[in-house]
């Protein structure tokens, strides 16, 4: 999509910034649909405001905003010249929090916005696939205030915010991988009926037995390296659970009636559910505040003992590069991205991320001056996903987002500090075990209430 916008010319994208979604391809990718369009944009929206808030956290970024000459508070002056800004607030964890609250605020009010709206015939839809210019405006406005917002009690009441609306941003993570495997399942299963059977069903049990590799070997590194013989119950029990449930779910997947009611289901999808089951639980565990059961990654790999991610640098500095913050963010940007451009034929997952998929405009299309047909608008019989929903997705995502880049840590005002607290770790624990019912809600469904379509 980068290079398609590359290659138009800047005054044919300026005249499209006020238009439809479309408008911002300039004409140079062929096929493109509305839905889809818009969503990317949004989604780009969210994935700068994620790089802003990345820069701003990095290491040694406030001594370098101070030698700007007049700039920072107690920073390089320049004679005549008072610093007014605090420089400590737009860097570290304070920006990172009031980035993400921007863009929360920004995502929530589209949301509220868009309630049911059911075509592009709405007025409402065209706020929602144009006026691009005036929408990245509201953003950098609602940005700006959020750095006026006087610390006090702001960081403790949002991080709360984050607790729960990241509790239920994994969940919704787990069903676009449910639905990413079946869609996988199903492609690859269609083409070996097809073509090559021994080449696409030996790619299926490959794939199959790695994921399950993969998690084996996490849950033996986790018993190694997170419990101690007479010490860390919580660690024992969630390693041995969540084990348990990935069992069961995986025995389910394949067993006949089971089979029968969902042929979509199998172990493939299994291996993906047990595999991010296993990342939730590591994340979970790599916010105890008992160090003795949650060893840094550099203690482990160098034998240099670091007490945990805990900052020692200075007051407020987050290390959300470690390896826990890097997956999340990587399982984060796959999730977003495949929200943008999925076209599930699943009908429950389509009912849980309220999306319609397939029901939209079918031939509404525009022919160009080089007689290229291009999709304009695909929604005007219907919309094709919840506008609505999508913008709460992008909002819980910014909260996700939020809590990922300061390792879940507490803000203490009174320090000035970030510290891992146990509410953190029982949140993620708990939203991997409501993901593992979601997911095993798709198998049994179709066995339970066999009258209606699930296929």
């Amino acid at each position: 999509m980068g290079a398609c916008m590359a290659l138009c010319s800047i005054a044919s994208c300026a005249s499209c910034l006020c238009g439809s979604a479309p408008c911002l391809l300039c004409g140079c990718c062929p096929s493109s649909n509305n839905s889809t369009v818009t969503r990317l944009v949004f989604s780009f929206f969210l994935l700068l405001g994620t790089l802003v808030s990345v820069i701003m956290i990095l290491p040694g970024m406030e001594t370098q905003l101070s030698k700007i000459p007049g700039f920072c508070q107690g920073g390089t002056t320049i004679p005549g010249i008072e610093n007014h800004v605090n420089c400590d607030v737009i860097v570290g964890y304070k920006s990172v929090y009031r980035m993400c609250f921007a863009m929360a605020c920004f995502f929530f009010l589209f949301s509220a916005i868009m309630i049911r709206v059911r075509s592009s015939k709405d007025p409402r839809a065209a706020v929602q696939n144009g006026f691009w210019f005036f929408k990245f405006l509201i953003l950098v406005g609602i940005t700006v205030g959020a750095f006026f917002i006087p610390d006090g009690t702001f960081h403790n009441v949002w991080f709360y915010f984050g607790i729960v609306g990241s509790f239920i941003f994994i969940l919704i993570q787990l069903i676009l991988l449910i639905d990413f495997a079946h869609s996988w399942n199903e492609v690859w299963v269609r083409n070996a009926e097809e073509g090559n059977t021994k080449c696409w069903f030996s790619g299926l049990l490959f794939f199959t037995i790695l994921h399950y590799a993969l998690a084996f070997t996490a849950i033996v590194l986790f018993y190694l390296y997170y419990t101690k013989p007479d010490n860390c119950t919580e660690h024992k029990f969630f390693i041995s659970f969540n084990l348990i449930l990935c069992v069961i779910v995986s025995v389910v997947s394949i067993l006949p009636k089971v089979q029968d009611a969902a042929p979509q289901s199998g172990l493939l999808q299994s291996s993906i559910i047990t595999l991010y089951t296993m990342y939730v639980t590591w994340s979970a565990m790599t916010n105890n505040p008992n160090r003795e059961c949650n060893p840094s990654l550099l203690s482990l790999v160098s034998n240099v003992s670091t007490a945990g991610a805990t900052p020692t640098s200075s007051p407020g500095t987050v290390q959300w590069w470690d390896a826990q913050g890097i997956v999340g963010l990587v399982i984060f940007l796959f999730c977003t991205f495949y929200a943008s451009i999925r076209s599930s034929s699943n009908a429950q997952v389509n009912r849980l991320m309220q999306t319609e998929e397939g029901k939209g405009s079918e031939g509404c299309e525009e022919v160009g001056e080089d007689g290229v047909r291009r999709a304009v608008d695909n929604e005007e019989d219907a919309v094709t996903y919840s506008y609505s929903f999508f913008h709460f997705h992008l909002f819980l995502a910014s909260l996700y987002i939020m809590m990922t880049l300061t390792n879940w840590y507490k803000p203490d005002t009174s320090t000035q500090a970030m510290q891992s607290t146990m509410p953190a770790v029982w949140v993620k624990i708990c939203s991997s075990w409501l993901g593992l019912a979601v997911y095993m809600w798709t198998l049994v469904a179709p066995l339970i209430f066999p009258d209606r379509e699930f296929s």
